[in-house]
């Protein structure tokens, strides 16, 4: 009998503690979805979403003991309208409410009930992990990574690749202009059929770079999408849902205005990590 009460008050406890904290993450959730309804902006960044995100990503932890914390979609370091004329508002909301936190919610799916892990650190083993690392994860890791290439033009144009960049694309490419026109050419429809990713990618040495393209959402630091891993730092997304509503079937012409968004200082600073580290860069969310 004593056992048996030991039993029951155990139990009990344990399922106080579940209600208490499925509680506490209706309430979080609660108060996310509230402040996000408020006309919040910081500096003109859409903040409340992330921080919607970030609430809602709390309470599914608590609500689940022993899951991994959830992804997350990173903020935006812009407003929607920032990349006007080249990239246009209504296809960046779609693109990053939309299509980014489908990906992240997949991912979260995969991933539930396993350790929580930076999302860089899933891509090398990605295509052995199975679709839902490989598609959704990749899809979660290029977004977090394209969103942060960019920049409104004005400020764009006042950008540049480093020395250090520079003499890797002359040594890599011949010149500036090369490149661009290589990369143009492996994002052309004929080339990269279909919906995928086209990248500006640093060899596991240090001492190269590469224009690789991507089927899907795979990413070239994924063992056996290529002949050999590598470290991107500039991508393109060239699947329809990134610029359909404004280019419908003119890719190329997605593709040639894309550079007039280009944070070339965001870049240098890929590019001088992974050299540096000889590891993927790091991404929010």
């Amino acid at each position: 009998t004593i056992a048996n009460n030991d039993q029951d008050i155990e139990i009990n406890i344990n399922t106080r503690s579940i209600t208490m904290k499925l509680a506490i993450a209706s309430i979080l959730v609660g108060s996310a979805a509230a402040w996000s309804s408020l006309d919040m902006k910081a500096d003109g960044v859409t903040s409340r979403r992330g921080a919607f995100g970030k609430a809602v990503a709390a309470g599914a932890a608590l609500a689940a003991p022993g899951a991994a914390s959830a992804y997350f979609v990173p903020d935006l370091p812009y407003p929607f309208e920032a990349l006007e004329p080249y990239i246009d508002a209504p296809t960046m909301k779609i693109h990053h409410d939309k299509h980014h936190a489908t990906y992240v919610a997949n991912i979260n799916k995969a991933r539930e009930g396993k350790p929580d892990v930076p999302i860089l650190d899933l891509m090398a083993d990605a295509l052995e992990a199975g679709p839902g690392v490989r598609n959704s994860g990749g899809g979660h890791y290029n977004h977090a990574l394209f969103w942060t290439e960019m920049v409104a033009p004005d400020k764009a144009k006042d950008t540049k690749p480093s020395a250090e960049l520079s003499a890797m694309i002359d040594k890599s490419f011949g010149s500036f202009d090369d490149m661009k026109s290589k990369f143009e050419a492996a994002a052309a429809p004929g080339a990269t059929f279909g919906s995928g990713w086209v990248w500006v990618c640093v060899n596991m040495k240090g001492d190269e770079l590469k224009i690789v393209s991507t089927p899907n959402q795979d990413n070239p630091l994924m063992k056996g999408v290529g002949d050999e891993v590598m470290l991107p730092i500039l991508g393109i997304d060239v699947w329809e849902h990134a610029y359909y509503l404004k280019y419908q079937n003119r890719r190329p012409e997605y593709v040639s205005n894309w550079w007039n968004v280009v944070n070339w200082d965001k870049i240098n600073e890929n590019f001088t990590y992974v050299v540096e580290n000889h590891s993927g860069v790091k991404v929010d969310g």
